[in-house]
């Protein structure tokens, strides 16, 4: 069998690369998304916003297309930045500042980071996934490693922020690499059942 296209909906390089890191033992090129095109979010949940855009990209290149969606919830706003994480201000360090005076009345600092995965083929949904990290919102950021909200989300138990852990501890333990645990598996069978 050779190696199938799976189209990334995204034109984000890093992301790219990371797909192409978790993908190394799979039959698959991974490739971006076609330049210039662009998917309106509209969906309410992460899920939701990943499935609009693998569904979008794989009818526009007629290939298998994986999308994810994802972001920060913190319990005593409501859930919020959540599906806004990316779009609740202009930069990382805005965000962070802004996040930290939302919460400033509140003594629940309860968060989790969630993410969603979703490959399609044309409008039919193969595989969904969603994996959580559960933590706390620090007072202050801290660590240099990571981006967005790593500096102020400290995991349960561990006592250190995303941007405290090397790459490969946060990808072990982090949100992206609990969704990616459960794809794996289903990935098998979907391409098990492709071969027949």
């Amino acid at each position: 069998m050779n190696n199938l296209p799976l189209i990334i909906a995204s034109s984000n390089e890093g992301k790219i690369r990371e797909f192409k890191k978790l993908f190394y033992d799979f039959p698959f090129d991974v490739m971006t998304q076609p330049v210039g095109f662009e998917v309106e979010e509209t969906g309410n949940t992460f899920i939701e916003n990943a499935r609009i855009k693998a569904i979008a990209v794989s009818k526009e290149t007629g290939n298998l297309s994986l999308a994810d969606d994802s972001g920060l919830s913190v319990e005593a706003l409501g859930g919020a930045p959540g599906i806004y994480s990316s779009r609740y201000e202009s930069s990382d360090k805005k965000r962070i500042e802004k996040l930290l005076a939302e919460l400033k009345p509140f003594s629940n600092r309860k968060a989790k980071f969630e993410c969603s995965l979703c490959i399609a083929s044309g409008e039919k949904i193969l595989i969904e996934v969603s994996g959580f990290c559960e933590g706390v919102i620090t007072f202050l950021p801290r660590g240099r490693n990571g981006f967005g909200y790593d500096p102020i989300f400290e995991v349960l138990e561990l006592g250190e922020t995303f941007a405290e852990m090397n790459h490969d501890k946060k990808k072990d333990i982090g949100h992206r690499g609990n969704a990616f645990k459960k794809l794996k598996p289903e990935l098998k069978k979907l391409l098990a059942s492709m071969d027949n």
